[in-house]
């Protein structure tokens, strides 16, 4: 298993992974409306787009894409980043990828550049970032209009 930059010749494989994965895991928390809604905005061509303002992973095991994380500048801040597009395939999941994937992105040079860092994240995921010290933004405990919850840390 290794971990490495995303490529455009990833994308198909990365938007199905990420596909799979909301339809099988965030269904509990979302309405199928809304997961088609974000599967569709999670399109090979998205991602590729993506991966030109992000610096974009990809975690590969034997040929195959099992999970991605991407970071990228807060709205062009220098000093604020966001964490985006977190996924594990979801038989890989409690096998330590996305704490990988954290770690990878939090060694990358916009989190060491970055004295907050924020996370939109799924109701889905919001118990996996806070393991790694991120909190509700401005202690506001509840998802937004979005249904996301806005997460950040502060270096």
């Amino acid at each position: 298993m290794m971990i490495r930059r995303f490529k455009e010749t990833d994308a198909a494989e990365t938007s199905a992974m990420i596909a799979n994965t909301l339809r099988t895991c965030n269904t509990k928390d979302y309405t199928p409306e809304m997961m088609e809604e974000c599967v569709a905005s999670l399109s090979p061509d998205s991602l590729v787009q993506r991966s030109g303002w992000t610096h974009f992973y990809v975690v590969e095991d034997e040929g195959n894409i099992i999970g991605c994380g991407s970071i990228g500048p807060f709205w062009g801040k220098e000093d604020e980043s966001s964490l985006f597009t977190i996924f594990v395939k979801p038989e890989e999941h409690g096998k330590g990828i996305g704490r990988m994937i954290i770690e990878t992105l939090e060694q990358d040079e916009y989190f060491l550049r970055a004295k907050r860092i924020e996370i939109p994240s799924s109701i889905t995921a919001v118990n996996f970032y806070k393991h790694f010290g991120y909190d509700h933004k401005k202690g506001f405990e509840e998802p937004d209009e979005e249904m996301i919850y806005r997460l950040e840390k502060f270096r």
